[in-house]
């Protein structure tokens, strides 16, 4: 059979045409298969059998035991825990520094009251827990018969002014009480300062004070006596000597005592050390104040240099008691000093944040607000010790006068072997937040700084 060409040509067309492509149709939703559990009936047979059951009361007997163990686990650790100590009746002047402004024509613009008054908000920024303010009543020299406790002088202001000063602190939280309870026919070397919380009283203590004799003496006492919590009476003395001091505050009375002891002539780091172990030892903390400086000393950076500012910030901040600051020591503010010649601004800017971050951390950490003193180091030139209050975190405070570097070689069995640095005078030496070796604590000249380590039971 002869075919041609075309013929088959068109036969594998027909034959392509037959096998092309095919179209199946698919379900948009295939059943899938469906899971059967078993039934009521199967589930009774299989939960019956002896595996179940005993896999039933396993689980139940491991979950009592469990609870079991989790409340004997409970009540052991309660029962072996250590008490918590019980906080120590502090008054308000206990919390916080006091912030003494003796020269109120000095520390305003307008030299009075209501200059003051115009500063409340600027102060609270220091975290100071009181101001002292003063003398602003009517004191004519030479003249204690004629003292007048409840006329404001003419040379701070009136009264109006004076109450307008109390409103404004008000308005800031501040807890503010007048007390005019300072009577008496003749009260010798004695002066009226104004308190953010109550108006307190300030005696001066004489050379010649005795004890606490006198009809003028006890009007005053007896009056801070009914409003413990509002009032204070604060003695200051010129006594330079702890045992002196120590004296005075155990005959006088008063609810702080501000002396000269860490400014007692040349006193180097051991008779600083002394003369504070000698009052803690003496007496509650919550009757001991520390200050460098006031009317008569001057200015902390006038006493000690700017670059100690810092150094004795530190220390009066840590120490077991109320520190005390003169106005302007938190800017390292300098007596009769040229302008040409004050600390730059940068400096003074630095001196006042270091104030307030410590200022703050005083008024937050109980172990600094009225925690044990423990003495760990001192020397001719440096000095360290620890602050710890129950299980709160310890702090430890270090000083180095010297003009070289100084290693403290700290050994206590309370120690760790790091602790955390807090703060520091020279931040560049001793970062914030850096790791540091307490058997090796190395300070350069004139630094100090604040360490702190967590509770260890």
């Amino acid at each position: 059979i002869c075919v041609t060409a075309s013929a088959a040509g068109d036969q594998t067309r027909r034959i392509q045409r037959k096998n092309g492509s095919v179209k199946l149709k698919i379900p948009e939703n295939p059943e899938e298969p469906k899971f059967t559990g078993l039934s009521k009936e199967e589930l009774l047979r299989v939960a019956g059998t002896p595996g179940w059951v005993r896999t039933r009361w396993t689980l139940l007997l491991v979950f009592w035991l469990g609870w079991l163990g989790m409340l004997v686990g409970a009540v052991v650790i309660i029962l072996h825990a250590p008490e918590c100590r019980q906080l120590p009746d502090t008054k308000w002047w206990n919390e916080g520094p006091l912030y003494q402004i003796g020269h109120i024509q000095a520390f305003t613009a307008s030299q009075d009251l209501k200059g003051l008054e115009q500063k409340v908000d600027s102060l609270s920024q220091l975290k100071v827990k009181g101001l002292v303010v003063g003398p602003i009543h009517v004191a004519p020299p030479d003249e204690p018969v004629n003292l007048s406790f409840e006329e404001v002088s003419a040379d701070v202001g009136n009264l109006d002014q004076f109450q307008g000063f109390i409103q404004a602190a008000h308005r800031r939280g501040e807890d503010t009480r007048e007390d005019r309870t300072a009577g008496g026919d003749s009260v010798p070397n004695t002066h009226v300062f104004c308190v953010l919380s109550g108006i307190s009283v300030v005696l001066d203590l004489t050379p010649n004070y005795q004890g606490s004799s006198g009809p003028w003496f006890s009007n005053i006492s007896n009056g801070t006596d009914n409003s413990p919590n509002k009032r204070v009476l604060i003695g200051v003395t010129d006594r330079s000597s702890a045992r002196d001091v120590s004296f005075l505050l155990a005959s006088c009375g008063v609810d702080l005592l501000i002396s000269r002891v860490l400014l007692a002539g040349e006193m180097d780091a051991t008779e600083r050390a002394q003369s504070i172990q000698h009052l803690y030892s003496s007496h509650n903390q919550t009757f001991l104040a520390w200050s460098l400086d006031g009317r008569s000393e001057g200015h902390l950076a006038s006493l000690v240099g700017p670059a100690l500012v810092k150094l004795h910030q530190l220390l009066l901040f840590t120490l077991p008691g109320t520190p005390v600051f003169n106005y302007g020591d938190e800017i390292g503010l300098m007596d009769m000093v040229r302008l040409d010649h004050c600390s730059p601004q940068t400096q003074r800017l630095s001196y006042r944040r270091f104030f307030c971050s410590l200022s703050e951390l005083r008024v937050k950490a109980r172990s600094l607000m009225f925690g044990d003193f423990l003495l760990l180091y001192n020397s001719s030139s440096s000095l360290a010790y620890l602050r710890a209050w129950d299980q709160s975190d310890r702090y430890l405070a270090a000083f180095n006068w010297a003009e070289e570097a100084a290693v403290l070689q700290l050994s206590d069995p309370t120690l760790p072997r790091r602790a955390t640095v807090i703060l520091s005078t020279n931040s560049s030496a001793l970062p914030d937040n850096s790791s540091v070796d307490l058997t090796s604590l190395w300070l350069g000249p004139g630094q100090a700084a604040l360490l702190m380590f967590p509770y260890a039971p």
